[in-house]
């Protein structure tokens, strides 16, 4: 296996190490959590606006050229899927990117035509289904229209099984880049 994850892919460097790190962070806390967003921001910028902060956090100018710093936003409302959350969110302009975490159940690709309709009874479909996989998905986007991926699944939970990639979930990174596109209500003013 190649031990980067960069190699071959046309990726923004900042944005693939900044979802790397995340879900390096998260997998540290193990599974079962809660789908969680994060602000990217420019580290030079954070070092430059927010010293003390940046100090704090072990930035220096030294780190900050070309890198993103990932700000977990607070916690997201556990009753609101996380797709609804990210239809809803317009970042300021001093974010870059974005990013978000989720843990989802994946059926295999024959497993669709008898999803039913339903949405609750396609949920007790997918979570009795015998060949089901639990996933965490680390999708990121910036402004500039850079996406990236980091999957890991549950059923083969170390580091060098975790799949990379610029477009591993369309639907996701969609509403991501959505959340990054400028107000042109804002522009107006």
């Amino acid at each position: 296996m190649n031990d980067d994850p960069l190699a071959g892919l046309d990726a923004d460097p900042a944005l693939a190490a900044a979802v790397l790190e995340i879900e390096t962070h998260v997998a540290g806390e193990g599974w079962d959590q809660p789908a969680r967003l994060y602000a990217l921001v420019e580290t030079a910028r954070l070092v430059e606006q927010e010293p003390a902060l940046a100090a704090s956090a072990g930035l220096t100018d030294a780190s900050a050229d070309g890198s993103f710093t990932p700000v977990e936003q607070d916690q997201l409302r556990p009753d609101q899927p996380l797709e609804s959350v990210l239809e809803g969110i317009s970042w300021p302009s001093g974010v870059t990117g974005c990013a978000a975490v989720v843990e989802r159940l994946v059926l295999p690709p024959g497993a669709d035509g008898e999803l039913p309709e339903d949405p609750a009874a396609a949920e007790e479909y997918a979570a009795t289904h015998p060949d089901r996989q639990e996933v965490r998905i680390v999708a990121g986007a910036t402004r500039g229209g850079s996406t990236y991926c980091a999957l890991r699944l549950r059923a083969h939970d170390d580091d060098q099984s975790v799949v990379a990639g610029i477009d591993l979930v369309p639907g996701l990174l969609e509403l991501i880049v959505a959340t990054l596109q400028d107000d042109p209500e804002e522009d107006d003013r």
